[in-house]
C-alpha cells in the first residue's frame, strides 16, 4: 500500500494583539521625535482653539446665569418715549404710585433726569467738558429694585435726600478722577456743590446709572429746578404674571397717552448679548476647525514622508512573514497615535486657557465634557484620514521592491 501524504496546513500569519500594534506603531513616533511633535502641534493648536472656544462661550453664559440669578429676571423698566411730533415726551408725576397699585407688583421706584444740571469736578473745569455724565433725581429705595450695590460709602437717605448730597455711578466716579469716597469729596452739579457720599459698583439691568449723578427727590427740585416727572421707573413683578403686568404698565404710567411710554426687559438685552458672544464663539469654532484640518494635513505628509524613508524596514518586515494588513495596521495605528497625542495636548492646553481666563474674569469654570470627547473624537477621525493613503501605500510596496530601494 502506498502512503498516503497528508496535505500540511498553510503557515498563517501570527495575529498581532493591540499591545503588538501599539509598539510597533509607536516606532515611527520614537525614532523621529522632532517631526511627530511638529505635527502634533498642528492637531493640538486646532483642537485647543476649539475647545478653548467652547469652554470661554460656556463659562461667560455660566456667568449670565449667575448673574440674572443673583440680580433677578423679572425687572421691568418704564422709560419716557417720544410724542407723535417727535419730541421728548414726560410721565406724569404719579407714574410711579398708580403702577405701584398694580397687584402683581412688587417694588417700584424711579429716577428722573436734571436736564439743565451739568456735572464738573470742580468749578474750575471748563463748561464743554461734561464728561457726558447726568444728574438724575432718585427715590431712596432705588438700589434694591434694581439690584446696586455700593462700591464705597452709603446710600441716601431721609436726611441727606433733603440737602446737596450725592451718589454717583461707577463710570461717573472713574470720569471725574473720584475713587473711596471721603468726608471732602465733592463735585458741582448744576452750579451748585454736592458732596459726593457713596459709589455705586456697575448695575447689569440698569447700566443709565453708572454715568450718572444721583441725588435726593426734595434737594433736586429746590436746589436743581427739577420739574418732578420720573424719567425712568423700575418696577419688580411676580416672575408668573410678568408678561401680563409687562402689557399694562404702558397705560398704567401715563394713562392719556401710552404709546409715549417704552416698556423693556433688561435680562433680555443681556440674553441679547451672550446670542451675540456665541455667534461670535461659532465663527472662532470655524478658525479652530480651519486649524484642525490644517493639522491633518500635517499627519498626513508627515506619513507619506514616512512611508516613503522607511521602505527598507516595510520590506524587511514582509519579507519576514508580515501581511499587507499588518503593515498597513502599522501605519495606520502610528498616525493614530500621533494624532491622539496632539489631540490630548490641545484639549489640556484649551482647558487650562479656559480655566486661566474664567479665573481672571471672575467665571465659574466650564468646560463641556462634549467638547473634550469630540475634541478627541475629530483628532481621532482626522488621524485614520490621514494615516489611510499612506498605510495603503505602504502594504502595496513588494518585499523585493522595497528591499531594492536604497
Amino acid at each position: 500500500m502506498g502512503v498516503v501524504e497528508v496535505p500540511r496546513p498553510k503557515p498563517a500569519p501570527a495575529r498581532m494583539r493591540p499591545r503588538d500594534v501599539m509598539r510597533v506603531g509607536a516606532v515611527g513616533l520614537r525614532t523621529r521625535p522632532l517631526r511627530a511633535f511638529l505635527s502634533a502641534l498642528g492637531i493640538a493648536i486646532g483642537i485647543a482653539a476649539m475647545v478653548g472656544v467652547v469652554g470661554l462661550s460656556s463659562s461667560s453664559g455660566a456667568e449670565l446665569d449667575r448673574q440674572l440669578s443673583a440680580l433677578g429676571t423679572n425687572l421691568l423698566t418704564i422709560s419716557s418715549g417720544t410724542t407723535l411730533m417727535g419730541e421728548a415726551a414726560q410721565m406724569p408725576v404719579d407714574a410711579e404710585v398708580m403702577i405701584e397699585r398694580i397687584g402683581p407688583v412688587q417694588s417700584a421706584s424711579s429716577i428722573g433726569k436734571v436736564a439743565d444740571a451739568k456735572v464738573y469736578r470742580s468749578e474750575r473745569i471748563p463748561k464743554a467738558q461734561t464728561g457726558g455724565l447726568n444728574a438724575y433725581a432718585a427715590r431712596l429705595d432705588l438700589p434694591a429694585t434694581v439690584g446696586a450695590t455700593l462700591r464705597s460709602g452709603r446710600w441716601l437717605n431721609a436726611a441727606t435726600e433733603r440737602y446737596p448730597a450725592a451718589v454717583i455711578g461707577a463710570a461717573a466716579a472713574r470720569r471725574l478722577g473720584i475713587g473711596p469716597v471721603g468726608e471732602d469729596t465733592q463735585i458741582v452739579v448744576g452750579g451748585v456743590r454736592f458732596a459726593v457720599v457713596g459709589v455705586l459698583e456697575p448695575v447689569a439691568l440698569a447700566d443709565e446709572l453708572d454715568s450718572g449723578v444721583l441725588v435726593g427727590w426734595p434737594v433736586a427740585e429746590e436746589r436743581l429746578g427739577f420739574d418732578g416727572h420720573p424719567t425712568v421707573l423700575y418696577t419688580r413683578a411676580e416672575e408668573a404674571r410678568l408678561e401680563s403686568v409687562r402689557q399694562v404698565l404702558a397705560g398704567t404710567a401715563n394713562p392719556q397717552a401710552p404709546n409715549e411710554v417704552d416698556v423693556s426687559r433688561p435680562s433680555d438685552a443681556l440674553a441679547a448679548k451672550q446670542a451675540t458672544n456665541e455667534a461670535f464663539a461659532n465663527l472662532l469654532l470655524g478658525v479652530g476647525a480651519v486649524a484642525l484640518l490644517v493639522g491633518g494635513v500635517g499627519v498626513a505628509n508627515t506619513m507619506v514622508i514616512s512611508v516613503l524613508e522607511r521602505r527598507g524596514e516595510i520590506g524587511l518586515r514582509r519579507s519576514l512573514g508580515a501581511t499587507r494588513g499588518q503593515i498597513r495596521t502599522q501605519f495606520l495605528a502610528e498616525s493614530l497615535l500621533l494624532s491622539a497625542l496632539g489631540g490630548l495636548g490641545g484639549i489640556l492646553l484649551g482647558t487650562a486657557v479656559t480655566m486661566g481666563y474664567a479665573l481672571y474674569s471672575g467665571w465659574p469654570s466650564v468646560v463641556p465634557a462634549w467638547a473634550t470627547l469630540g475634541g478627541l473624537a475629530a483628532t481621532l477621525a482626522i488621524g485614520a484620514v490621514a494615516g489611510l493613503y499612506p498605510a495603503v501605500r505602504a502594504s502595496r510596496l513588494s518585499p523585493t521592491e522595497a528591499l531594492a530601494t536604497p
